[in-house]
């Protein structure tokens, strides 16, 4: 049901006119919050087939979605118009984060850096000590220290 739900916001939120789905993934967000997302469809649906049904609690959680996702964006947008070198606004982006990190998760918040940039401005990070690196591979993630 939240893969429709995501579908039906998305395309919704496009025809009104409100891009941040262009930038930040509203999908991504539900499905992060899914067990939310189930709860509120559950409590929305209590006497749907009376017609006394209160969607309220779905309203606010879809409106929580879309907030979350302008709050990212306006942070993404910051840390772009800054003109700053790579390793700056590589650690700028890890500040934002919170527990555990990818370097996709990096370079999203930075997009105007390339690829190669971001990996050395990590390590650089690492070899200071300002991160932790853990794993290898597909599975690294970094987290502060």
């Amino acid at each position: 049901m939240c893969v429709i739900q995501q579908l039906l916001t998305s395309l919704l939120l496009y025809q009104c006119g409100y891009v941040v789905e262009r930038y930040i993934s509203i999908e991504s967000k539900i499905e992060k919050t899914k067990a939310t997302c189930y709860n509120v469809l559950e409590q929305a649906g209590v006497n749907w087939h009376e017609g006394t049904n209160d969607p309220a609690p779905f309203v606010k959680y879809i409106l929580g979605i879309v907030l979350s996702a302008y709050r990212d964006f306006e942070n993404r947008v910051s840390l772009v118009d800054e003109k700053l070198p790579a390793i700056e606004l590589v650690r700028k982006a890890a500040n934002e984060k919170i527990g555990k990190f990818t370097k996709s998760e990096i370079m999203e918040l930075v997009p105007g850096i390339r690829k190669a940039s971001v990996e050395n401005s990590l390590k650089k990070l690492v070899d200071e000590s300002l991160l932790t690196r853990h794993g290898k591979g597909k599975g690294t993630f970094y987290t502060r220290n």
